[in-house]
């Protein structure tokens, strides 16, 4: 996910290093930003990405379709994913950020292709806010075939945890945008991932064997 607080150019710049470290899905995510700023972002971003990476565009699925994104992020009050795909088109994703089981259900139901979960920690951009912890993330992998995204207060000595939950991947800002070197920390977080899918896989293969 893309930070607010950066300027356009060195947001540009380290989702490039991101990309180059490993990030395959970048979430274009800022309201302060009119129509027109915001489109002339997506595609600068859509230019770095060059095919390596998808990117969705958070809500505006007008700005989706002008840049040449992959796809749009709906948060729980956006349009619904119907009118998205009106839109859209089938050619493009849908995304919808879910906090509960039901919501998830609805949403796999209603055509999204991917669901973003949250808030799995603690996170300094919702301190107010009381985490779900890994057991929705659970629940949900139970009842949904979508890939799920586990997000808030994501860092990769809590990745693992979220992969054994059914989490597909995970979002995050800080832990990359922040970092003094963009490139390391997406190469570190999609390492941890890449072993975590790993031992996911060779848990369940030791789980159905016969002996």
């Amino acid at each position: 996910m893309t930070d607010a607080g950066i300027a356009s150019d060195e947001l540009v710049r380290k989702i490039g290093r991101a990309v180059e470290g490993g990030v395959d899905l970048v979430q274009l995510r800022d309201k302060t930003l009119s129509g027109g700023r915001l489109l002339d972002l997506a595609r600068s971003i859509v230019q770095v990405i060059d095919g390596r990476a998808k990117l969705v565009v958070n809500e505006r699925a007008d700005v989706a379709l002008i840049s040449a994104a992959q796809g749009v992020q709906l948060g729980e009050g956006a349009l619904p994913v119907a009118a998205a795909r009106e839109i859209l088109g089938d050619g493009l994703l849908i995304g919808r950020s879910v906090h509960s089981t039901e919501l998830a259900v609805q949403a796999e139901s209603d055509g999204a292709d991917f669901l973003v979960v949250g808030t799995m920690y603690p996170t300094r951009s919702h301190p107010g806010l009381l985490p779900a912890g890994p057991g929705l993330m659970s629940d949900i992998s139970a009842r949904c075939q979508v890939p799920l995204i586990g997000i808030g207060g994501v860092v990769p000595e809590n990745v693992h945890e979220l992969i054994a939950a059914g989490a597909s991947g995970v979002a995050v800002i800080t832990n990359i945008l922040a970092a003094e070197d963009t490139k390391a920390a997406a190469e570190r977080l999609k390492d941890t991932l890449v072993a975590s899918w790993s031992a996911k896989i060779n848990s369940v293969d030791i789980g159905s064997g016969d002996g």
